[in-house]
């Protein structure tokens, strides 16, 4: 038997409902807002959305358990299309460090926090670091994630690294919906002694394979100003878009020209870490099918002196996404309602341009728009309703959690309700 779930009373309801592709220039802002409406949901997915009228009239809906909205804004479960899965503990000594740093720099990259995430993957059982995958999940359920991609690169060794991509693949569903990534470049596993050339022949011919053979990976990541050149970065999207592996790259300072490039020639799914565009980049990137992921978290965690230029990158045309970019060591921010009220506050976006980045943008970069990022039927209902009459309290309020209720497939996940008055 069925089961049928009716959402009702929405003040606003934020569809995200528009063009098949990611959203850019003026159609940023367009939420698909229905005033005084309604969704249905059959066995996980939408069945019908609409004005409450028409939907509380649908005979499938008679026989629904109902869910009252009260009043409040409904939107799509956030997609964070960029982070860095943390295991062992907080890395609270990083970031003592990263308090006294200079600003923009990252600090904590050779630290004991690093040194306890990679003895933890080594050492702990699988159920183990399972067991703190799902912990960290409900922490991001709580605050409106609903589907997440991870990134490796964390192993001292190759093996390690299966460990890691084999926990994240095993959660995938359990509840959020996970997109693994490989990450490559950002350090030599020990096994290689600090030989690049060894690293990269073994990730080509041996590595890359093994893990499209097992399904480990949806995309194989590089860190283009890690240890790889970019005639390195060139072989190794060779290798990786041989194996079946969607492409991304991680940009930085350090080459960003020749980066973006080589990501938009390779038909990158994204390029994350943008901070740098600027002239002939901004052009490059609106040209392209290739989503420029923003990461303020990240830029305001380490006092950076510039943050992407969200502005130009919207006004040339750019399809662009927000992520968290939470890194236990640069950026211990997981709550993507933060991201987005930074993407107001520091980008210079508007709450709506924010909130469709981290939603729809977010699913494109990550290719899974036809299932996620938008309330439209057929698409499985990951929802949240908010503590909120008007969208854009979200993020006004800057580092309050209005999370009431997170849907995903229809399960509720989490629900907080309000304080008594």
């Amino acid at each position: 038997m069925s089961q049928l779930i009716l959402v009702r009373g929405v003040r606003q309801l934020l569809t995200l409902h528009g063009p098949a592709g990611p959203r850019r220039g003026a159609a940023l802002r367009d939420l698909g807002i229905i005033r005084d409406g309604a969704l249905l949901i059959r066995d996980g997915a939408i069945l019908d959305i609409g004005p409450s009228r028409r939907i509380e009239n649908l005979s499938a809906a008679r026989h629904a358990e109902e869910i009252d909205a009260d009043g409040r804004v409904v939107m799509p479960g956030f997609v964070d299309s960029h982070m860095h899965l943390p295991f062992s503990l907080p890395w609270l000594e990083e970031y003592e460090e990263q308090i006294g740093a200079s600003p923009g720099a990252a600090a904590g990259d050779a630290g004991s926090g690093l040194h306890s995430t990679r003895h933890a993957i080594r050492a702990l059982a699988p159920r183990r670091l399972g067991l703190q995958v799902g912990d960290f999940f409900g922490k991001l359920a709580r605050h409106g994630t609903t589907t997440v991609e991870c990134k490796s690169g964390w192993g001292p060794d190759e093996a390690s690294e299966l460990k890691y991509l084999r926990v994240v693949a095993a959660a995938d569903g359990k509840p959020l919906d996970v997109a693994p990534s490989l990450l490559a470049g950002r350090m030599i596993p020990s096994e290689f002694g600090g030989d690049c050339r060894a690293y990269l022949n073994s990730t080509c011919s041996l590595f890359l394979p093994k893990v499209r053979r097992l399904k480990l990976a949806r995309f194989a990541d590089v860190d283009c100003c890690g240890v790889l050149a970019p005639e390195d970065v060139r072989r190794y999207y060779e290798a990786a878009r041989q194996a079946g592996l969607l492409l991304k790259a991680h940009l930085g300072p350090a080459g960003f020209s020749t980066a973006i490039r080589l990501a938009v020639e390779y038909q990158a799914v994204s390029a994350d870490h943008p901070d740098e565009a600027s002239g002939d980049d901004l052009g490059v990137l609106a040209r392209s099918s290739t989503v420029a992921t923003l990461l303020p978290a990240q830029s305001f965690c380490t006092a950076a002196s510039r943050y992407a230029p969200a502005r130009a990158l919207i006004e040339q045309g750019a399809a662009i996404a927000l992520a968290s970019g939470f890194h236990p060591g640069h950026c211990p921010v997981y709550s993507m309602q933060t991201v987005v009220a930074l993407a107001c506050s520091r980008l210079r976006m508007t709450p709506a341009e924010a909130i469709a980045a981290a939603t729809i943008n977010g699913a494109h970069a990550l290719r899974m728009a036809n299932r996620v990022g938008s309330l439209e039927p057929g698409k499985q209902a990951d929802l949240l309703i908010c503590n909120a009459s008007d969208y854009r309290e979200i993020p006004y309020y800057l580092g309050a959690n209005s999370v009431s209720m997170t849907i995903k497939r229809g399960v509720v996940l989490y629900r907080g309700g309000r304080a008594p008055a």
